[in-house]
């Protein structure tokens, strides 16, 4: 199993966060067929080959998942796409 570890700085209210957060997890889960479930300020999201959370903290996102035997494969390219998401829902 391969992981993804991403720490992304913002400064948006906490409200305004969780917001984003939420129309990133809608959008997994129209795309992708990921299960997401909010746990206070994380949300968890799942899916056959992976399994992560992205942890709301005051002027940080903390993007964390195990990935399976076959997307571990696409790490990089999906590494990617998280950061390139993050840059435009986030700054």
């Amino acid at each position: 199993m391969s992981s993804i570890d991403i720490r992304h700085a913002h400064s948006l209210t906490p409200a305004r966060a969780r917001v984003a957060v939420q129309e990133v997890a809608d959008k997994l889960a129209e795309r992708f067929g990921v299960t997401c479930a909010w746990q206070g300020d994380i949300l968890t999201f799942s899916r056959s080959g992976v399994d992560g959370r992205i942890a709301l903290a005051p002027q940080e996102l903390h993007v964390t998942a195990q990935l399976g035997f076959l997307l571990s494969a696409m790490k990089g390219p999906i590494e990617s796409e998280i950061h390139r998401v993050l840059g435009e829902r986030f700054g």
